[in-house]
């Protein structure tokens, strides 16, 4: 089943790499959307794809690259929505 999720990643997550990280794993799973910085210093990523890549995903996530030190993860599930695309760094 196709979803999409909107994720907050907080703590030492900017000017570690994250972002392409994030790009080369969503990649590698086929999963389209985006990753950016945010102002606050957190990183959003909206991502769609099917299930099972997506909880793979998210996990991924939660560890980050070796720089990374993540403290929160926080997943809102969007229903109908669906990125198009490939997966982009913005």
């Amino acid at each position: 089943m196709h979803k999409t999720a909107e994720i907050l990643v907080s703590g030492y997550v900017q000017a570690v790499g994250y972002r392409l990280y994030t790009k080369r794993y969503a990649d590698h799973l086929g999963v389209t959307g985006f990753v950016q910085n945010l102002p606050d210093g957190n990183v959003k990523v909206v991502a769609s794809g099917a299930e099972e890549d997506l909880a793979r995903f998210i996990e991924r996530l939660r560890g980050g690259p070796r720089a990374a030190i993540v403290k929160g993860v926080k997943v809102t599930w969007k229903n109908g929505e669906k990125t198009s695309g490939e997966f982009v760094m913005r």
